[in-house]
């Protein structure tokens, strides 16, 4: 088993570090293809399983855009997020296309306030995918999160917690929407008519990140930035959250994104936090958590095999983590601009 820094940086052009976020496979991409976010670059990136990269520019006419989440529809057609301008956009990634890497179709997704002088840029930042084709994305700036149908109709919906700062989200067993509240320590669930229920996360202050469905169909997941722990929440009334503390390997780790493989086993990315000035910087890790974390109820772990992954750098600052076609884990390094990958011998 191996774990290696891919060769694909992001570097279409000048901008400083923190830029490479989110990571998605290309089912139509004839198992060669990941597309990847440069936020602060403006650009995003189409990456060969050898890590060899193309870049594509998303500022037409010279305007920042910071695209962001990303998200394959229904159709396999490949949308991105321009956080900095509100909207969602459509990228070609027909390589037959003369229009291929460009934006083909854009969707506005700012809040037209009665009485506003200026659109209310919702700072569109996650990205997710209904049941029913719908695409979904969190308002990180305007406390919503908002609904795109097949028709290019947008409905927004607001969050009971003011200031919550959705962050991501993810389609669950049940039907409906899931999303993570960053600033309020809750997880919410939004029906296709916009009812929001939240849950409060027995640990304060936890700064929930990723969320996604268990591979059993039972429940969501999802990881705590500064909680240092993976939760789950099942889709039945009444069910409780549980939390389970993964391990730390330092004092000032915390978690990113988190994954199931095929095998369903939880990977979760733990990586340092910007050591003080003159400080030394730890050592960044990848946890993995075996299947039979599934089965258990009460947040003890014992029984789950444990085991971690060191990434080659140091001040990586991982953000995203999925499997490839060819069994690996993947994921972005949002610190270094880099992708890396976790080849599976076992």
């Amino acid at each position: 088993m191996a774990m290696t820094n891919s060769n694909a940086q992001m570097d279409c052009c000048s901008a400083s570090t923190g830029s490479t976020h989110e990571l998605v496979y290309d089912q139509k991409g004839g198992g060669t293809v990941f597309w990847v976010s440069g936020q602060m670059y403006d650009c995003i990136a189409c990456v060969q399983m050898d890590g060899t990269a193309q870049y594509f520019p998303m500022n037409e006419g010279g305007a920042s855009c910071g695209p962001h989440g990303m998200r394959f529809d229904a159709s396999g057609h490949l949308w991105v997020t321009l956080e900095w301008l509100g909207e969602l956009a459509r990228v070609e990634t027909d390589k037959t296309s003369k229009n291929y890497g460009t934006i083909v179709q854009r969707v506005d997704v700012n809040l037209y306030a009665k009485g506003a002088p200026v659109a209310i840029n919702t700072h569109p930042h996650g990205l997710g995918l209904a049941a029913d084709g719908a695409l979904w994305f969190t308002g990180k700036l305007t406390n919503t999160v908002g609904r795109v149908d097949a028709q290019g109709n947008v409905s927004h919906f607001e969050l009971p917690t003011i200031g919550a700062v959705p962050i991501y989200l993810s389609p669950g067993p049940d039907g409906n929407m899931w999303c993570t509240e960053l600033a309020s320590s809750k997880i919410a669930q939004i029906t296709n008519d916009g009812k929001v229920t939240e849950f409060t996360i027995p640990t304060g202050n936890s700064r929930p990140i990723a969320i996604l469905a268990s591979p059993d169909g039972k429940a969501m997941w999802w990881s705590e930035e500064a909680g240092g722990k993976v939760g789950r929440i099942g889709m039945e009334k009444g069910n409780p959250m549980v939390e389970f503390s993964v391990p730390l390997a330092s004092r000032d780790a915390i978690l990113a994104g988190l994954a199931f493989d095929s095998e369903s086993r939880l990977w979760v990315q733990q990586y340092s936090s910007p050591p003080a000035k003159g400080c030394a910087v730890e050592n960044d890790y990848i946890v993995r958590l075996g299947a039979e974390l599934l089965q258990k109820t009460d947040g003890d772990l014992t029984g789950v095999p444990i085991d971690y992954f060191k990434a080659p750098s140091k001040g990586t600052v991982m953000h995203r983590i999925t499997q490839g076609p060819d069994k690996a884990m993947w994921f972005s390094e949002l610190g270094i601009n880099r992708i890396g990958r976790i080849a599976l011998s076992v």
